[in-house]
């Protein structure tokens, strides 16, 4: 191979000019045709984008070779790549970032619904050569991006709890990435979702919205544990109105609760979602989108994986250690503010506030517990450990996240100012504040309507 090395040409690999893959017969007959997508996979390999049954098919099965013109979008630079097929993968990491690149240029070209990835086909590169043309001057350099990286990791690192941790990393993201819009969700590694608790930049945060995992670009990433980058949206990988909750389809509910819609930008140009992971566990999403197509590179995409990565570890780093709390409940303090009435629909941990939805779920079964311990003894300090070790609950083993569901629910109080709220006392404990009487009812989904179960 000479020189030329393809990390260094992975500007003409984002599709915006389409490439040229020529291919050739078993009688050296040869077949021209252009391609959605060259991608880049590592600096031996690239994948290309297997989208129909035809003659090209034939020939790369037949004689496993390839030839591809790519050509820089800023310069028209163009170079040819020799290529030697490796196999075609119909699934998993790398499929699906090509399957989410491609549907974002099939909708830049009007071509939604046409263009289908049914593979992606690995090659390894055996040389690379320029291809004289006129080309045009280049572009101004763009900053250097580690350079951010290094600053949101050292000012990342003075972080001491995870509520910190996490809206620190968006404000890092506008400060020294100049990224306006974005958000952190974790993974309810049980249900198979994520739940935000972190935005920025946008009108609602937006705190609790949900995704399913192989939901959007944030499911997707979620799923693979591998970044998902949009250049050009699709409808492919929108989210619309929040989804109707899996036990009112069930008809397990008597009203739809009123979730949390996607808190994202109404038009937006691009998107990108990094998996925040420790190997191969991934704990949560952290996501980002622009008004503008083709924001997000691979050099951006590298550099926001490295911040997503230090992220994991911190989160790890964060998990607290709690603290044991006194047997003796704490005061009930005056409750001079208007009465606050709590409901539980049992059949998703479902919590509504004066008739309002609040949040479900586990967060919901923690504010339920919280509440049913107020309300029966007054007490208003709890700590992360009780809740760990409590089986109504239906923690995970390892109990994941549960800093994270105690943050969503802080927020999610504030957000609704009504009455109820939780503040850190100490590293892991907690108080619930009440400044109302409080009355709780249980909806069991069976039809009947919310059943009394304190008043206090």
């Amino acid at each position: 191979m000479s020189g030329i090395r393809i990390e260094n040409l992975r500007r003409s690999l984002e599709g915006v000019v389409a490439s040229v893959l020529a291919t050739a017969d078993g009688d050296g007959m040869p077949n021209v045709s252009m391609i959605s997508q060259v991608h880049y996979v590592d600096p031996d390999h690239v994948a290309l984008s297997y989208q129909f049954f035809n003659k090209t098919r034939r020939n790369l099965l037949l004689t496993r070779t390839a030839c591809v013109l790519i050509s820089d979008p800023a310069t028209l630079a163009s170079h040819r790549l020799e290529l030697e097929f490796v196999e075609t993968q119909t699934s998993g990491p790398l499929f699906e970032s090509m399957k989410a690149k491609l549907a974002g240029i099939a909708s830049h070209h009007g071509m939604e619904g046409v263009f289908r990835l049914l593979g992606a086909d690995i090659f390894v590169i055996r040389s690379i050569e320029e291809v004289p043309f006129l080309a045009l001057l280049p572009p101004p350099p763009e900053p250097p991006l580690l350079p951010a990286v290094r600053q949101c990791v050292a000012e990342l690192d003075t972080c001491s709890d995870l509520d910190a941790l996490l809206d620190l990393a968006l404000e890092c993201l506008e400060r020294h990435f100049g990224i306006g819009h974005s958000m952190i969700l974790m993974v309810d590694a049980r249900e198979r979702r994520l739940y935000t608790v972190a935005s920025r930049g946008y009108v609602k945060s937006g705190v609790g919205f949900e995704a399913a995992f192989g939901e959007g670009v944030i499911g997707v990433a979620a799923m693979e544990n591998t970044p998902i980058r949009i250049g050009h949206m699709t409808s492919d990988y929108r989210y619309g109105a929040a989804l109707v909750d899996t036990a009112q389809r069930a008809g397990l509910l008597s009203t739809r609760p009123v979730e949390i819609a996607f808190p994202g930008l109404p038009s937006p140009g691009s998107q990108i979602a990094l998996p925040i992971a420790v190997g191969k566990s991934v704990s949560g999403i952290l996501f980002a989108e622009d008004e503008n197509v083709m924001r997000f590179g691979y050099d951006d995409e590298d550099a926001l994986a490295v911040l997503a990565g230090y992220l994991g570890a911190m989160i790890e780093l964060l998990r607290e250690d709690e603290e044991e709390l006194s047997d003796e409940p704490g005061p009930a303090g005056k409750r001079t503010g208007k009465s606050i009435t709590a409901r539980l629909h049992q059949a998703d941990q479902s919590i509504f506030l004066n008739h309002s939805y609040l949040i479900k779920g586990v967060a919901g079964a923690i504010l339920w517990k919280l509440l049913r311990e107020y309300t029966s003894t007054g007490r208003t300090e709890f700590s992360n450990r009780e809740l760990r070790l409590d089986p109504g609950l239906r923690l995970p083993a390892h109990s994941e996240n549960l800093e994270a569901r105690l943050i969503l629910l802080r927020k999610r109080l504030e957000e609704r100012q009504s009455g109820l709220g939780i503040e850190k006392i100490a590293r892991g404990r907690f108080r619930l504040v009440v400044e109302g009487p409080v009355t709780l009812e249980e909806f069991d989904g069976s039809g009947s309507s919310g059943t009394p179960v304190a008043n206090i």
